[in-house]
């Protein structure tokens, strides 16, 4: 036997009742059983399935949320958990301080990743998903998470996604009603039609002799859900469309790095737009980071300015519009651009190149068309950033047709461009070279007039002037800007553009509507079905939910990941027997056909909250008096929602945005109280982890890295560099929490990962520093319990005032911080705590050590729930009280007063707290050091900051 372990033999024989990762696995399992047996986090509902207690009900509530976690095949590592146990610690807390919590888990369960694997392996996306979850359950159990297990959810549950399809039917069958500013039901606008109320959009003939191909065209420019045909990012490698926020900066997929291409196709889409001014609006009155605020913002992008109608040259029924928020630029507009995108450019393309056309601007092309086309197909491997990236090399094409300045009556080129997008505005703009950098650079590359319109500061040349003042070469017969500031130049020509009937004041939003469809087997099918015109159809309620059906090949066609001109073809249309049914949708039986697409996986996501509320009500999507006691409008919060939502930043714009649309809908159809589904945000931040990386710059086993004498690192004799980056198992460097709980238990995990720093800040794992949350254990432990007998040690009587300071001290200093979220600073309290309580020798006192306990509880729930029973309770240390601090002992009973004279310490003063100005600035003159110091000086002015400065200034 080594040296080593026989000195651990003998520790154990000399204290075999110490705190060791033994007695914690065995303590945390032990707990962890008893807290599901006892359903001690069940938090009961006002009604139904989970009613319970009606005084617990009384208490103010507070739900607690944590952003719905993916089942990875992989599990979870160290840095997973991380806002888990902040949000777990924090709703302990706010149990223990009087709050009916609300707070649990669920998993969102469709998505690509599963679906990938199934292709792979030929494994059901279910197994694989189940499986996955079964194992991060266990993970996550382990840390000893206080969840309210009842209300646990998957997306994948049929009986959830049945409430996902009801959600979209809800949606379908709404319009925006631009008065009211709110959702109101379809039916509604049909009576309108009906009555003659409101004229059809584009129809010659009344409602009454439409066809159903004509109202469902009609009702679709309305609907907030509608199947259109536009320009989508369509992804070949992945099979599947793509919304805007998941393509990367450089044009490829977020998931799985392939090349992303425009395309039009017939999709799925949420009118999300509609809700633009409401969503800007709303975020005022919302707890979150102004960071993630601010995103949003500049996502919606809403912005003032001008429509403007421009005429085509020989097409009297063309024109194109085009969205300025500089009207008072138009006279300096010498040439228009087009998107390639944009539905007009086939119908203006001439036959031939006009007359005496420059060889620059037709791309080498012989016809319009032929230019066109090859250059669309070049814009198609763009990203929308990539195409407006501001660099000075612009491409474009040009269309071979002209437009009409409305203002100066001069012929314009009309270009096909890649910077300018369908995804703003109009897909269209008007050029001014000399007031925007990007049209001045286009306008220099293809020869271009360059009109100033703006007079810039003198000695300007050479680039465009983006700045404000006086209108210039802005005039004609009818109208005249120049003089004008810019302020009133723009509201001058929109009066006159208006009142020519060629434009108007409007406003603009960058934010586009939300596609919907994916060309994908592992999502909620679409409870749409279409009838032999092609008309769509609403699935009743009853025949909710739809399933998915079995398919015997998970992947959608094989493509060429480079080829753009592909197209989809989905698992789900090859099974025809599902896809082709015979149904009575109220009319008798007919035939219809399924729709092939499935929802994205942020289908599921934008509506969990409701359901952790009311998880097993099959009759409503929650009950009305459940969701507005947990969710509903309250002081501060007039939106209602969350109380408190935990998760990563780079969900700013996706899951938060489109729940926040869903939450809208559903409030003004009048399913919910609540307009907003969270209140507080809060964004954690990222744990992180050295990556070394060998000579090829591969990744090598974190782990066997070896740091040398001299400070660098080698594995295996050869030389690695290392690097601060993410946790993961691709870069070698993954550590999982079934390690660390082993080897020192679940509440060191716990506590390591709280004291790392601020919880919105990122942070280096370093598992040698993990010992020191362990030995903070170790030494409460041996504060309460005799490491030999393992009986408690504490006696009856009254703790001496320094003790009782000091832990009044941690008691308010610790519930201030447990409140804010400052856990790290909480555990240096307790720390230093339990350290005076060491040095001060002696047994503890019952209510020394009954707080103390209290104050680690939610922190380190398994040991505080021990050492409580040790202590002789019977109940559970989770419902008990957080300590309450008393003012006495809180307030120090003398501070130290610094004495300056001209900024240098002359005298340290102990007084008390309470001291006056005019009592201070007494005894500071009158002490003998600054008496000496001062040597007969006259005195010119005293400052005093009371109690703890005096800052004399001598003559």
């Amino acid at each position: 036997m080594s040296e080593t372990n026989s000195a651990a033999s003998a520790a154990e024989v000399a204290a075999p009742h110490r705190y060791t990762a033994a007695m914690a696995a065995d303590v945390e399992a032990r707990w962890q059983d008893f807290w599901d047996a006892d359903g001690t986090y069940e938090a009961p509902n006002p009604s139904g399935d989970l009613a319970g207690d009606p005084s617990a009900v009384a208490r103010p509530k507070k739900f607690i949320m944590d952003m719905f976690p993916y089942p990875s095949g992989a599990g979870l590592h160290v840095g997973h958990p991380l806002g888990y146990i902040a949000t777990d610690v924090f709703a302990r807390h706010q149990r223990m301080t009087g709050h009916n919590v609300l707070h649990t888990l669920g998993f969102d369960a469709f998505g690509l990743p599963a679906e990938q694997h199934a292709v792979a392996t030929g494994t059901h996306p279910r197994v694989s998903t189940e499986e996955a979850m079964a194992n991060m359950k266990r993970q996550l159990r382990r840390l000893g998470l206080g969840h309210d297990q009842r209300r646990s959810i998957a997306t994948i549950d049929p009986e959830y996604y049945k409430w996902t399809q009801w959600i979209f039917l809800q949606i379908f069958n709404s319009w925006y009603d631009e008065t009211a500013q709110k959702a109101r039901p379809i039916a509604e606008l049909v009576a309108q039609f009906e009555s003659g109320e409101r004229a059809v959009e584009g129809a010659t003939r009344p409602w009454s002799e439409l066809s159903a191909v004509e109202r469902a065209e009609a009702l679709g420019r309305y609907r907030l859900a509608y199947a259109s045909d536009a320009p989508v990012n369509w992804s070949p490698g992945l099979g599947t469309v793509l919304a805007n926020e998941e393509v990367t900066a450089d044009g490829r997929s977020e998931r799985g790095n392939f090349p992303v291409f425009k395309a039009k196709l017939r999709q799925w889409n949420m009118r999300i737009t509609a809700y633009a001014d409401r969503l800007l609006d709303d975020l005022d009155a919302l707890d979150w980071p102004e960071a993630i605020k601010l995103q949003q913002r500049n996502w919606i992008g809403r912005s003032e300015g001008a429509r403007v109608d421009f005429a085509v040259e020989g097409h009297t029924d063309a024109k194109v519009t085009v969205f300025t928020t500089r009207p008072d630029t138009l006279f300096g507009a010498t040439y228009m651009v087009l998107a390639p995108e944009h539905g007009l450019i086939d119908s203006i393309l001439p036959a031939e190149w006009p007359q005496g056309v420059k060889e620059t601007w037709t791309g080498g092309a012989a016809t319009p068309a032929e230019a066109v086309a090859a250059y669309r197909k070049q814009a198609q491997t763009k990203s929308d950033v990539e195409r407006q990236t501001e660099h000075k090399n612009k491409t474009g094409v040009f269309s071979g047709a002209y437009a009409v300045n409305p203002v100066t009556g001069t012929r314009i080129p009309v270009f096909v461009a890649d910077y300018v997008l369908m995804g703003y505005g109009t897909g269209a703009i008007m050029a001014v070279p000399g007031q925007d950098e990007r049209d001045w650079e286009f306008a220099e590359a293809f020869s271009l007039p360059i009109i100033r319109t703006v007079r810039p500061p003198e000695g300007w040349e050479g680039e465009a002037f983006t700045g404000q003042g006086p209108a210039i070469n802005s005039s004609n017969d009818e109208i005249s800007l120049d003089g004008l500031e810019v302020a009133e130049a723009k509201a001058r020509i929109t009066q006159w553009l208006t009142e020519r009937g060629i434009g108007e004041g409007t406003i603009n939003f960058r934010l586009r509507d939300w596609l919907f469809s994916r060309q994908r087997y592992w999502g909620e099918p679409f409870p749409i079905v279409y009838d032999e015109d092609g008309v769509a159809h609403p699935l009743p309620e009853s025949m909710l939910p739809l399933e998915l059906p079995e398919v015997d090949d998970y992947s959608p066609r094989t493509f060429d990941p480079e080829d753009a001109d592909s197209r989809p073809e989905t698992p789900l249309s090859r099974n025809a027997e599902w896809v082709n049914v015979t149904l009575d949708l109220g009319d008798g039986p007919r035939r219809y056909r399924r729709e092939t697409n499935t929802m994205p996986n942020w289908a599921g996501s934008c509506w969990y909250e409701l359901r952790y509320l009311d998880p097993h009500n099959s009759e409503q999507l929650v009950a009305p008096d459940i969701e507005r006691y947990w969710m509903g409008p309250r002081d501060g919060m007039p939106h209602g929602g969350v109380d408190l939502y935990v998760g990563g930043a780079e969900h700013a714009v996706l899951h938060l945005l489109y729940a926040r649309f869903w939450s809208k809908v559903l409030f003004d159809l009048g399913h919910v109280s609540s307009a907003e589904p969270f209140h507080k945000l809060y964004n954690q931040g990222m744990i992180q982890a050295y990556v070394y990386r060998d000579a090829r710059g591969f990744p090598v086993p974190a782990a066997e890295v070896e740091e040398l004498p001299d400070g660098t690192f080698a594995y295996q004799g050869e030389p690695v560099r290392r690097e601060l980056g993410k946790m993961g198992k691709s870069l070698k460097n993954a550590v999982t929490p079934d390690e660390i709980a082993a080897e020192y238990g679940a509440d060191t995990l716990r506590l390591y990962e709280m004291a790392m720093g601020p919880l919105d800040v990122s942070r280096p794992w370093d598992t040698r520093a993990v010992v020191g949350q362990y030995r903070l254990l170790q030494r409460l432990w041996r504060n309460i319990v005799d490491e030999s007998t393992g009986e408690v040690t504490v006696v009856d009587g009254e703790a001496d005032v320094t003790v009782l300071r000091a832990l009044h001290k941690a008691i308010d200093g610790v519930g201030q911080d447990m409140a804010a979220l400052r856990f790290n600073t909480a555990i240096a309290k307790i720390t230093e705590l339990n350290n005076h309580l060491t040095k001060a020798g002696g047994p503890l006192t019952r209510g020394v050590a009954e707080s103390l306990v209290l104050l680690v509880a939610p922190l380190a729930p398994h040991i505080a729930e021990e050492l409580w029973r040790k202590l002789g309770h019977t109940d559970s240390v989770v419902h008990q009280d957080f300590p309450v601090a008393d003012p006495a002992y809180v307030v120090d009973e003398s501070v130290i007063c610094v004495v300056q004279i001209k900024g240098k310490v002359k005298a340290r003063l102990e007084v008390s707290p309470s001291i006056s100005d005019d009592e201070l600035e007494a005894l500071a003159l009158g002490d003998a050091g600054v008496v000496a110091a001062l040597a007969g000086a006259g005195i010119r002015k005293v400052i005093v900051r009371a109690p703890k400065l005096v800052n004399i200034v001598p003559e």
